[in-house]
């Protein structure tokens, strides 16, 4: 065989096993940034928006739900994460459309719709805070192993809340689908929002 015909063999090998590594790259499932769960029964539950309206999760159907339990006293996680959520929305653009964020307070003593009118639509004007009774909160966070608890503490606020940080992702059917950690990056986020968008 010819040295250049041994040459062009030699190539197209090496186009053919590059390709294939390619080929193998793109079909890698793809891996959120938070915990995957198997889909749930729907979640619903009722409570009262920051405009006054009563509201359900089911309201949204056909939307993904961005859930987040926290209370505007929060001195450092609610804010942040809120913040973080706003920014991941900004990322997806046109696309957060088809994404409603909520975040449902777990301090009802203080957290009136008013209060939260004036708290949560500052991160996000899509936003939408829920407040209820103790008993209409305690129904909607239990299903979702939300755990919160007053923790008394000296100064003006009397108290603080402590509280699961982390925030929920349900379907379009209201099921949970993924649950990222504190601290999760909005481009991170706003990449698995995308991924989930991208498949209906």
């Amino acid at each position: 065989m010819k040295t250049s015909a041994k040459l062009i063999l030699i190539i197209a090998l090496f186009m053919v096993f590059f390709g294939a590594i390619l080929v193998a790259g793109c079909a890698r499932p793809y891996e959120f940034h938070g915990m995957v769960l198997q889909p749930s029964d729907p979640i619903d539950f009722t409570l009262t928006a920051h405009t006054g309206e009563r509201v359900s999760l089911s309201d949204f159907r056909g939307k993904y739900v961005v859930l987040f339990f926290g209370y505007t006293f929060c001195p450092d996680v609610c804010p942040l994460t809120l913040a973080e959520l706003s920014r991941a929305m900004q990322i997806l653009g046109d696309k957060a459309e088809g994404v409603q964020v909520i975040m449902v307070t777990v301090d009802p003593e203080r957290d009136t719709a008013e209060r939260l009118a004036n708290y949560v639509p500052s991160f996000h004007p899509d936003f939408i805070g829920l407040t209820g009774s103790a008993d209409e909160i305690a129904k909607a966070a239990t299903p979702l192993g939300i755990f919160y608890a007053k923790n008394e503490v000296e100064g003006a606020s009397g108290y603080l809340m402590d509280h699961t940080a982390s925030v929920t992702l349900l379907d379009k059917e209201g099921r949970v689908r993924l649950v990222w950690p504190f601290g999760t990056a909005p481009e991170d986020i706003a990449s698995d929002l995308e991924y989930m968008l991208k498949g209906d």
